[in-house]
């Protein structure tokens, strides 16, 4: 990343934690954020459900969460294609 945008590791360090921290930060508001072209992020809630541990067979119930999620745009997926 510091190589193609010609700046220093520190400076394309700092860019990617702020980019993250930012996506983070409006997922944690229930938002949306998306990318022409690249993609949106977004959070999904997952219902509680009752699983199996594999290793007793026991039961065991998962409590519902919220996940991350992102789905790919169109022009990412055409990229991958290729």
């Amino acid at each position: 990343m510091a190589d193609q945008a010609t700046i220093s590791k520190k400076q394309a360090s700092e860019a990617l934690e702020a980019f993250m921290k930012g996506i983070t930060t409006h997922l944690k508001k229930g938002e949306k954020v998306s990318f022409a072209g690249f993609g949106t992020f977004s959070v999904s809630e997952r219902k509680a459900r009752t699983g199996r541990n594999p290793q007793t067979g026991a039961t065991i119930n998962i409590p519902a969460t919220k996940v991350p999620v992102f789905k790919a745009g169109k022009h990412l997926k055409e990229e991958i294609k290729k």
